[in-house]
């Protein structure tokens, strides 16, 4: 059984920082892409980055240079660093991979939180 649980989340100042956590069991992460999703209340779920499994990242240009995703392959674990955090940054956010025989697996989610 395939499972991702976030975990990390929390109310912060605009301005902070916070680390999201992503585990996984069923999987391993270094054998597959995964990334970071999140969901504002009353709007469509958004990507915040991505990782491959050779270690390569991406992101779009709202969160590019304040977060960073990062993996650590003997926890079997990926992370995103929050940096520099805005207001509207506030969402839950997911964890996601995507797997041939399953499809999209996606965590519970982590909600953030961010106040001005």
């Amino acid at each position: 059984q395939v499972q991702l649980v976030e975990s990390g989340g929390g109310l912060v100042q605009a301005g902070e920082s916070l680390r999201l956590s992503c585990a996984a069991s069923g999987i391993i992460f270094r054998d597959n892409s995964a990334g970071w999703y999140r969901q504002a209340p009353g709007k469509q779920r958004e990507l915040v980055g991505t990782m491959t499994s050779g270690g390569n990242t991406g992101y779009p240009n709202s969160v590019k240079g304040r977060f960073t995703i990062s993996r650590d392959n003997a926890k079997n674990t990926m992370y995103v660093q929050m940096n520099s955090l805005k207001p509207e940054d506030t969402a839950v956010y997911y964890c996601h991979v995507f797997l041939d025989s399953l499809g999209d697996v996606w965590g519970q989610g982590t909600q953030v939180t961010v106040s001005s």
